[in-house]
């Protein structure tokens, strides 16, 4: 089980992002200039209006300390491949979903840490966890945001090399995010079974309020519909394996997956399920 959180979840996760910089070009970044009103009502929503809803989500389900805190760490997470793949789903603005996806991903080296710090010592006290904010940007900027760069600039100085690997990388991505998510919930069997009442309907509620709010926003600022349905699902659909990832690092354990990684590996499941209603509605306008 250490080799799995030490070694495999890390390497999954900077597979899973350079899988996302593959498919990424250097006009995916300046693409917001282009559309600026359509990027800032996303990233407003991704990185003040989603925090804040997971906030209220446990404090109305009154959830442990520690799944709270995984609460909050998934809702740092920016959406990642599986956001751009169900906005194409959807038939929505896939350039602004990439766009997005980009420029959050890398601004997650930034805002993640000090987010995470910030949420230990709320729900947990300053003494329970000894959270390195430099430790945790090093190890962010190592498993994120390089993999990110790597894959842009492979992407950029030889497009048929990246091409030809991205459709490998994509279903290596998967199947990693699938054992990192039932290693988690293996790993806390006992604990998601007795939570499951509560952590369950909290992350659906969470995720059917965050697909409703971010479309609700998109529209009283007279986005098109497509850029809508686009914004909706960047709030709505965040990266598990990260969340589950920052719940490793932070946590300290090598034996075993720590109670914060469960609202990360649940939501990894039931956000399919909750997207999928979600994107027949779209589809169907």
């Amino acid at each position: 089980m250490d080799i799995l959180i030490n070694v495999v979840l890390p390497l999954s996760l900077a597979v899973i992002m350079l899988s996302l910089g593959v498919g990424l070009t250097i006009a995916d970044f300046t693409r917001v200039l282009k559309a600026p009103a359509a990027f800032a009502i996303g990233a407003f929503s991704q990185v003040i209006v989603l925090p804040v809803a997971a906030f209220a989500t446990v404090m109305l389900f009154d959830l442990p300390a520690e799944i709270a805190v995984g609460f909050m760490l998934l809702s740092f997470c920016p959406g990642g491949v599986t956001s751009n793949m169900v906005s194409k789903l959807a038939k929505g603005d896939v350039a602004l979903s990439v766009s997005l996806t980009a420029v959050i991903s890398l601004l997650s080296l930034l805002t993640v840490p000090g987010l995470t710090a910030l949420t230990v010592e709320w729900f947990l006290g300053g003494s329970a966890l000894d959270v390195s904010i430099a430790s945790l940007t090093i190890a962010v900027f190592l498993i994120t945001t390089l993999p990110v760069a790597i894959g842009v600039t492979l992407r950029h100085f030889a497009p048929s090399v990246a091409q030809a690997i991205d459709g490998t990388l994509a279903i290596i991505a998967t199947v990693l995010f699938v054992i990192i998510v039932v290693a988690a919930l293996a790993g806390n069997w006992g604990i998601f079974i007795d939570n499951l009442s509560a952590l369950g309907p909290a992350l659906i509620l969470l995720n059917v309020v965050l697909l409703l709010v971010g479309l609700g926003l998109a529209r009283v600022v007279s986005l098109g519909w497509q850029q809508a349905k686009t914004v909706s699902i960047e709030t709505g659909i965040q990266n598990a394996t990260l969340g589950i990832t920052l719940a490793a690092l932070i946590s300290g354990q090598s034996d075993g997956f720590s109670t914060m990684a469960l609202p990360s590996a649940v939501y990894g499941i039931t956000m399919y399920l909750v997207a999928a209603p979600f994107v027949a509605w779209y589809r169907s306008r």
